[in-house]
């Protein structure tokens, strides 16, 4: 097999834009004191609407609970998000943005917003769709192993 066929690049370079992202958007972040990591866990929370619990949360970031408590701390530290009791199930706590984390939101997205029309710049939109159909195939494939 060629070793340069699409499919045999295709795992490197994801790799490749994915590792290039979280690196520039860390670099981005420094000065706030977050991570591509956090942003991510914050972001999910925000599109999530709220009141997801650390399962659905984990689930949706397709990470496993231990790295995401750890995650949680850090940002409930900060003062960014919030564990509320859970009124339909009292063994669970849901996870929110505070106040706070919904104003530092604004802030993280515009960055990861100039990034991202940074890296994507002469990239049409019908090409993404097609990068974005492919990546979904991709992570249905992946999630039926």
């Amino acid at each position: 097999m060629d070793p340069q066929t699409p499919r045999d690049q295709f795992p490197f370079t994801n790799a490749r834009v994915a590792r290039r992202w979280r690196k520039l958007l860390d670099e981005r972040l420094k000065d706030l004191g977050v991570t591509q990591a956090r942003w991510f866990t914050m972001i999910c929370l925000q599109r999530g609407g709220g009141g997801l619990t650390q399962r659905e949360l984990a689930h949706l970031m397709t990470i496993e609970n231990p790295t995401l408590v750890r995650l949680l701390d850090s940002l409930e530290e900060q003062g960014l998000i919030e564990r509320r009791p859970s009124k339909r199930d009292l063994r669970a706590r849901l996870l929110y943005l505070t106040n706070a984390g919904e104003r530092f939101m604004c802030e993280l997205n515009e960055r990861a917003n100039v990034l991202r029309e940074e890296m994507l710049k002469g990239i049409e939109n019908t090409d993404l769709e097609v990068v974005l159909r492919v990546f979904e195939q991709v992570m249905e494939n992946a999630t039926r192993r």
